[in-house]
């Protein structure tokens, strides 16, 4: 998938999202959620048109696919996850609807956290870009300022989610992130439920925007087990899994219930 600047429309967007979910209701268009947003007065200090951009090319793209199931979903957690499990949700999402996100994550972020390194740098970001454009992963050249700019949105936008430390710099501090164990079940189910085999789930891209590879997510889905959640069994390579709720609003229900 080609990368593009849509992350500029609006990074992690953390409040913003969560005062848009509490507004949005099933079957909501975003030019609907817009009118919405607008008469509900709490967003006094974001212009008509700003608000429309981040309903449109933010909240959108990222909640609305798939006929609102994110939204959905993310409006039932909403009301008993904290802020920080939600952001990991919001961080999948993000990344699926901007696969230059997710790939700056898995590259470098992680890359970076594994070697013991303890700064993230826009100008890493710039290399990253760089890279990719010399890759072929946009549609076509950006210029210099594009590149700059989206730079910032890349390490802006681990701050919003917690990667990295919060604030308007060039150099921000990494921080420890560990997957949450509800996000790690809604992630399982997502996958399973999209069709997604046992033994290739393990695997998927995902998980490694939490920095884990087959068998940490074994590990993890291991300790859902006891919890519950799931029975996994696991013979050298075979991994099967029996899931005990039948839909991701049936997860979604349980784990409001804590």
């Amino acid at each position: 998938m080609r990368y593009t600047t849509q992350l500029g429309a609006g990074l992690g967007l953390v409040d913003e999202t969560k005062t848009l979910l509490d507004l949005w209701t099933p079957g909501m268009s975003p030019s609907r959620l817009h009118q919405a947003a607008l008469e509900s007065g709490d967003f006094p200090t974001v212009s008509a048109r700003r608000l429309r951009n981040i309903i449109v090319e933010s909240f959108a793209p990222r909640y609305l696919v798939s006929d609102g199931a994110p939204a959905r979903h993310l409006k039932t957690l909403s009301r008993v996850l904290p802020t920080a499990d939600l952001s990991q949700l919001m961080l999948i999402f993000t990344s699926r609807a901007n696969p230059i996100l997710g790939d700056f994550i898995r590259q470098v972020y992680w890359v970076r956290y594994g070697a013991g390194d303890t700064s993230l740098t826009n100008e890493d970001a710039r290399a990253f870009v760089e890279r990719a454009i010399d890759d072929g992963k946009m549609l076509k050249r950006w210029s210099e300022k594009t590149v700059s700019r989206v730079s910032g949105y890349l390490t802006g936008c681990c701050a919003d989610y917690g990667l990295l430390e919060p604030g308007a710099k060039r150099s921000r501090r990494i921080l420890p992130f560990r997957i949450a164990a509800p996000v790690a079940a809604y992630l399982a189910y997502d996958l399973h439920l999209a069709g997604i085999g046992d033994n290739t789930l393990l695997s998927h891209a995902d998980w490694a925007l939490f920095g884990l590879g087959r068998e940490d997510v074994l590990a993890e889905l291991k300790r859902l087990s006891l919890q519950g959640l799931l029975i996994v069994q696991a013979a050298g390579d075979v991994i099967r899994i029996s899931w005990t709720h039948p839909t991701q609003e049936a997860l979604c229900d349980v784990l409001t219930q804590g």
